[in-house]
């Protein structure tokens, strides 16, 4: 269903019989050499919610993410036995079937640097015992993967060791920039998950748009359905057979060419913002994926995508209040916007 709506309208163990492998909780270290055979790993609490495409990032670590996607799609892992999805929250005492895997497909992590490790210091906007809120460059991928053998996460496990144990809370496309959540333990990482699946978590951002946003659509509510381009890449689009999603936008800005956009997603899923902007036909500026060639040929120079994640609004356990975080504006957005 899609909709336009104007200003009026209102994301310990049990049987072993499996092929001989012994199930280990998720707490203990599993193999993670070339060569392991199958493996059977029973959720614990540190482990309950998160997504079982980043568990299996974990579990095989240095095995490239479309590799785990691969294994997952194949049916070679297993919960309870039955067939998941990637993004399939564990739950505690899940038993998860880690199919073996050779050091073929192992890529290690790339070596932080120096010049890298300082700049992601200087990113930080806030840190806690628990957890980091980093300025995420545009450009920078929020993990590795094909072509890619660090990314941001992986960096920020060798920048030292209160950062080593360091999970993604969310995640930003690769073009986007501004606030990233990161838990610096597993509690966290729970609690944090917890909030982005009860809808507690406020994300706010800034999207530059081509043409001129009509007055009249202040929210899109169009389901969104993944499309596989290839292993490495994946295209969405609108579709009634789509998972629910749902963005509320306010005009900041208007411009000759483009409009400066507030976009609130109430949901969180993959290319959400740009593919309801593609889908009112005002699409965002520098987005080649979901932008017509033929689209403003004023803005046709500017070759990185304009969306950033301003702000973001979640709630800290042990302080028990509302923690507001707000990233500066990416420099080369703020200064196309300075030259429009």
């Amino acid at each position: 269903m899609t909709q336009f709506l104007g200003d009026s309208a209102d994301d310990n163990r049990v049987d072993t019989r499996h092929s001989g492998a012994a199930v280990r909780d998720s707490g203990e270290r599993g193999a993670s050499s070339g060569g392991s055979g199958v493996q059977h790993v029973k959720v614990g609490a540190a482990h309950t919610g998160q997504r079982v495409d980043n568990f299996l990032m974990r579990e095989l670590k240095g095995v490239p993410r479309t590799h785990v996607y691969r294994i997952i799609r194949r049916g070679d892992v297993r919960i309870n036995k039955k067939r998941c999805k990637p993004d399939r929250k564990l739950m505690l005492g899940d038993e998860v079937r880690v199919p073996p895997y050779t050091g073929a497909n192992v890529q290690e992590p790339g070596e932080l640097s120096s010049t890298l490790k300082a700049r992601l210091i200087d990113l930080v906007l806030l840190e806690t015992e628990d957890y980091l809120v980093i300025d995420k460059p545009s450009g920078m991928a929020v993990h590795g993967g094909t072509g890619i053998r660090l990314g941001l996460i992986e960096a920020v496990r060798q920048v030292s060791a209160q950062w080593a144990q360091a999970e993604l809370a969310h995640r930003l496309d690769r073009e986007t920039s501004g606030c990233l959540l990161i838990a610096k333990n597993s509690l966290f990482l729970k609690e944090a998950q917890d909030q982005f699946r009860a809808k507690t978590v406020h994300k706010e951002y800034l999207a530059l748009v081509h043409g001129s946003w009509p007055d009249s659509v202040s929210m899109v509510n169009a389901s969104l359905l993944k499309d596989s381009v290839s292993e490495a890449d994946r295209i969405v689009r609108v579709s009634d057979s789509g998972k629910p999603a749902l963005t509320r936008f306010t005009v900041k800005q208007r411009f000759a060419d483009a409009t400066l956009m507030r976009a609130e997603p109430e949901t969180g899923r993959t290319h959400q913002i740009r593919v309801h902007c593609q889908h009112t036909g005002h699409p965002i500026v520098g987005d080649d994926k979901y932008t017509a060639r033929e689209m403003a040929p004023s803005l046709s120079r500017v070759s990185s995508l304009c969306l950033h994640a301003e702000k973001l609004t979640f709630s800290d356990p042990k302080k028990g209040t509302r923690i507001e975080v707000s990233a500066p504006l990416d420099k080369h957005f703020s200064r196309l916007l300075d030259s429009l």
